[in-house]
């Protein structure tokens, strides 16, 4: 019939539009994401990031793992050295704990180490999941309501982040040459 017809013909139009209305959609450039600061700018020398927004985001949020894990590290090879929870001051043998990574291979330590890795894995498996319909990479909100989460403040996260995890994979290596903890390699002889 004719108002079949008419009907049908409508319905290729709306699909033609939309089809017309998604092909005008901006192609994802990264050269444009949060992270592209002075003085590198846009800096991917070798060529791995992805150009698809969906993976980028996945290496985004991997991202900001890392570096807030490596912000932590960091902190935390330094403040080792000049404090220790109660029960991790002495090993059961009764010698001083080691500082560093030494403490992962005497116990108390390696059971200390065996869970906070179980925590960090519950945390990732059940509370911290991405949704990057919702939000976008690493944003877990503002849980101390300073009202900071800006692009200024996801810049200095991100570039933290990078330093740090130089920072750390640094300290870690100079422990492993050396025997000497993060402050022990500054030779301040504290």
């Amino acid at each position: 019939s004719d108002a079949e017809a008419k009907a049908t013909r409508t319905a290729e139009a709306v699909r033609k539009a939309k089809e017309a209305a998604a092909s005008l959609k901006p192609r994802f450039n990264p050269m444009t994401e949060i992270g592209v600061t002075e003085p590198f700018g846009f800096f991917d020398p070798i060529g791995i990031c992805p150009k698809d927004e969906i993976v980028f985001k996945e290496y985004r949020a991997c991202e900001l793992k890392h570096g807030r894990v490596a912000m932590m590290a960091s902190l935390g090879a330094v403040t080792q050295h000049f404090i220790r929870l109660p029960g991790f001051d002495r090993t059961n043998f009764g010698e001083p704990m080691p500082a560093g990574l030494g403490a992962v291979f005497n116990t108390p330590g390696s059971f200390g180490f065996v869970v906070l890795i179980a925590a960090c894995a519950a945390l990732e498996l059940f509370f911290w999941n991405e949704d990057f319909d919702k939000r976008e990479p690493g944003n877990y909100g503002d849980p101390l309501g300073l009202g900071q989460y800006d692009r200024e403040m996801r810049n200095r996260e991100l570039n933290n982040g990078r330093f740090a995890m130089f920072a750390a994979i640094g300290i870690i290596s100079a422990e492993i040459a050396t025997g000497k903890d993060a402050v022990q390699q500054l030779g301040l002889g504290l």
